[in-house]
């Protein structure tokens, strides 16, 4: 006798939160994610960053203090923005960020894992990720690149964990790694912005780091980064990092790229970090402000599609967040 046949009720595993939350095929940890920190010489005390609400700019002082909170709610992994004081066309001091390095890692040694993001746009004068040609018309690669390689050399061994270039040279990966591994930090990772896109959220970010171009012929990134039309360019530009001896794949933003995410997913064994940026975080904040959505609940759902997507460690504002958030998640 035939057995009748009972069409699966999808329901039944939606009936109540104990069933939704053993079922639940994604899983958030407070582990995966990091904090961005920026640090800016020559201020006397913290300024706040318009539309990254919970979010400052410390002086070295007092990110030790932000530090030690965020330790507390735990949070033990930062990307560091060191801003500096002084500007120049192609002569940069890099003093400051040394210190910054050195006084967070002489205070917290070995609880704290850091990153350092590497670029120029806070040293030149004109706001871009390199050095220009005279004209200001043109960003030099190579010579941006050398400069760029000898910074990584100074920021571990200042005790940086990690070094994060986020310009968008070709090449740098290499040269990096190359200059890392002939003084002996080849323990020391490289984590690549490797789709890096030219986009119009990164607003909040460059009023925290000074760092709008603009100020040269040359009037925006579009040539260095990558077009938001161009995915392909993406995949290709993360692969060739990996090549060249990226240990973490990043894709920024994270939230408008999740198929990018899923694509390189498939294509790469190297972790990927999702960077859920200003201007995305912004808007959740913006919202959540005006009653339109459950600010927790918003920030929960965008990393749980960045995770779906395939990123292994997230980069958000809110990441001092993650623990109290995510232990108090409605399934």
């Amino acid at each position: 006798m035939a057995q009748a046949q009972y069409p699966f009720n999808q329901r039944r595993l939606r009936a109540g939160e104990a069933i939704r939350e053993l079922t639940a095929d994604i899983r958030l940890s407070a582990r995966q994610f990091i904090q961005p920190l920026f640090v800016e010489e020559g201020i006397e005390e913290p300024r706040n960053v318009e539309g990254l609400n919970g979010v400052r700019v410390d002086t070295l002082e007092t990110v030790l203090i932000t530090i030690e909170q965020d330790l507390k709610s735990g949070v033990s992994k930062f990307l560091i923005f060191p801003v500096p004081l002084h500007r120049s066309a192609e002569q940069f001091d890099f003093s400051f960020a040394v210190r910054v390095f050195e006084t967070i890692r002489t205070k917290f040694g070995n609880k704290v894992w850091l990153a350092a993001d590497l670029c120029l746009c806070s040293y030149t004068t004109h706001g871009h990720c390199g050095i220009l040609n005279t004209e200001g018309t043109k960003l030099l690669n190579d010579p941006t690149v050398g400069v760029l390689s000898n910074y990584a050399l100074e920021l571990v061994k200042a005790g940086s964990d990690c070094i994060a270039p986020s310009d968008m040279m070709d090449g740098r990966i290499a040269a990096i790694r190359s200059k890392l591994d002939e003084y002996g930090f080849d323990d020391r990772a490289i984590m690549s912005y490797a789709a890096k896109f030219s986009s119009q959220f990164y607003g909040p970010f460059r009023d925290a780091c000074h760092s709008s171009p603009g100020q040269a012929a040359l009037k925006d990134r579009k040539t260095y980064q990558i077009s938001p039309l161009n995915g392909k360019d993406a995949i290709a530009s993360a692969l060739r990092d990996e090549q060249e001896g990226a240990d973490i794949l990043m894709v920024k933003p994270a939230a408008l790229y999740t198929d990018v995410i899923a694509a390189l997913h498939l294509q790469t064994n190297r972790p990927l970090a999702a960077y859920h940026v200003s201007g995305e975080y912004a808007a959740i904040e913006l919202l959540a402000e005006k009653g339109l959505l459950n600010r927790e609940a918003a920030h929960l759902e965008v990393w749980t599609s960045l995770v779906r997507s395939g990123a292994n460690m997230i980069i958000s504002y809110a990441a001092r967040n993650a623990t109290a958030w995510i232990n108090e998640m409605k399934y």
